[in-house]
């Protein structure tokens, strides 16, 4: 079995998110979603544009 996508949990223990982009570089594949906190809410599609806003903030 493949990998086809990256699902990144725990994102809000990661002071910028810079391991999302390592990890998914590292495996050659997309980040697919995102935990973003503690509920089964907090998982969302991995947007681009939010990752690097928080990584340059």
């Amino acid at each position: 079995v493949g990998i086809d996508a990256v699902v990144l949990n725990k994102l809000d223990v990661d002071a910028k998110g810079g391991a999302a982009l390592s990890i998914s570089s590292a495996i050659g594949q997309p980040i697919a979603f995102i935990g973003i906190g503690q509920g089964y809410g907090d998982i969302m599609p991995f947007d681009a544009t939010w990752i690097v806003e928080r990584i340059f903030a």
